[in-house]
This record gives C-alpha cells, structure tokens and sequence, in this order.
C-alpha cells in the first residue's frame, strides 16, 4: 500500500465533512437567518429558496455524518445543478462575473462523494464494517 492509497479514504473524509459544513451554512441563513443571509430576509414557505434551503440543511446533514452519503451527496450535486442554471448563468457566461464558481464546486465536490463515498470517520464506513464482520 502506498503512502496516496493510505490517506485517500481519510482525504475523501476530510471533503465530506468540511464541504458539508460549509454546505449546512447555506441552508441554516436560508431557514433560520443564521448567518444572516444577504438579502436580510428569509424566504417564504414552499417557495425554491425555502426548497433548497431544506434540502442544504438535511442533505447537508446526511453528508456530515455519512449516513445515507450516496444518495444524499447526489441529491446535493443536482441540486447545485439545478441552483447554477436557473439562478447563475443567466446573469452571465462566465462562473466568476455570475457568482456561481460555488455552485459549480459544490455539484462536482457532491458528485464525487456520490461516486466515491463517503470515505473515513461516517456511519456508512461504519455500518459496512459490521456487515463485512
């Protein structure tokens, strides 16, 4: 075993829990202001902000922990799909002039995990060692 193959479950870890983190920001400043989001006001129940919110805060969650990090990661990367199309390229062809780089990160980072894993330290890891045992 080499020194990359070592580490990579523990790298794929360590993205899965600072990008959920940082993902689960996202969802609390669209449910619960904190942190305040920009626009200073929270969006109304049902509508496509409120939506994504609730699928940043629980599919952020579910990321977080690993349980579930399949299909929620997947869930996640479409979304981000979805929030860059509709919300960010209109505004220009460009990621950097459209504010969606963080958008498109975040699609590619949660594609990966769906693909991947959820790597070191989640209860998936965890579960599948008590079904292997």
């Amino acid at each position: 075993m080499t020194m990359t193959t070592a580490y990579a479950g523990k790298a794929l870890g360590l993205l899965r829990i600072v990008s959920a983190l940082l993902f689960i920001e996202h969802g609390t400043s669209k449910l619960v202001g904190f942190p305040p989001f920009t626009t200073g006001a929270l969006p109304a129940l049902g509508t496509l902000p409120w939506i994504g919110g609730v699928i940043e805060l629980v599919g952020g969650l579910l990321v977080l922990l690993g349980f579930l990090s399949r299909p929620a990661a997947f869930i996640l990367s479409g979304e981000m799909a979805v929030a860059y199309w509709m919300f960010h390229a209109p505004k220009s062809t460009f990621p950097i002039n459209n504010g969606g780089d963080a958008a498109i990160l975040f699609c590619f980072v949660f594609l990966y995990i769906a693909a991947a894993g959820a790597g070191d330290w989640s209860v998936d890891e965890n579960l599948a060692g008590k079904r292997k045992a």
